[in-house]
């Protein structure tokens, strides 16, 4: 069953890249916003008449955690109504309605293969609230590996906070991956995605789990390759944008 709509409150806007935008909102009708890691929420912006193309669905990039405030990271599309209208419309004590959580983009119970969490842009969203619900409740898990591509160093978002917690945390690997990088530091990769789980797979090849987050075209390749290598499509999740 549906969540109902409810009426969320804009408490806090940061930029995190010159083209993102990390949106906090509060819902004040409930004390806890209980939702699950990987989950999303749909907005109904007033951009149209017909309620459909109102609805823009974004993923929880913040963890659960008793609170009834929840993070979005979001990008500017050039033409996109919806995020023209929260960049350039909403601001700190703004309302917007809200519905969710929705979606089973979830990781499983018992976290007993490697998983490899695949993204590009803001598809790194669901995974950061996965990464820091495992963090913060001492979840046991095997390796788990970010795998986040985009452009430059200047668009890796998250960036410092991830470099963080693969310090601290044996068991986590963050390997972002730039497109159009000259050079790279330690640790980071020239190119795309692909490349990247691909060596790490053939490094180990472990049995694991594949999660998939961005724009499909990079969601299409991404899965084609890993049942190339050998891998069901059993253990392959998908999470399309755009």
């Amino acid at each position: 069953m549906l969540e109902p709509w409810r009426t969320g409150k804009v408490i806090r806007i940061e930029d995190e890249t010159s083209s993102t935008r990390r949106f906090w909102i509060e819902i004040p009708e409930v004390g806890q916003f209980d939702f699950l890691p990987g989950q999303f929420i749909t907005l109904d912006l007033p951009i149209h008449e017909q309620k459909n193309k109102r609805w823009r669905s974004y993923s929880i990039a913040s963890a659960p955690d008793g609170t009834n405030v929840v993070e979005l990271v979001i990008v500017l599309l050039e033409g996109g109504a919806g995020t023209n209208y929260l960049f350039n419309e909403v601001n700190v004590g703004s309302e917007l309605l809200l519905r969710g959580p929705q979606g089973k983009f979830t990781l499983p119970e018992t976290i007993d293969k490697d998983i490899f969490l695949i993204c590009t842009g803001t598809g790194i969203a669901p995974f950061r609230s996965m990464i820091q619900y495992v963090n913060a409740h001492k979840v046991p898990h095997q390796d788990i590996h970010i795998v986040f591509g985009c452009r430059t160093l200047s668009d890796a978002l998250y960036l410092n906070e991830l470099k963080e917690l693969q310090a601290k945390e044996s068991q986590f690997f963050y390997h972002p991956v730039f497109s159009r990088e000259a050079e790279v530091g330690h640790g980071m990769y020239k190119g795309y995605v692909h490349q990247v789980y691909e060596l790490l797979t053939q490094e180990n090849k472990q049995p694991a789990r594949f999660y998939l987050c961005g724009w499909k075209n990079m969601v299409d390749e991404a899965k084609q390759r890993i049942i190339a290598m050998g891998y069901d499509k059993k253990d392959i999740h998908l999470e399309l944008y755009g």
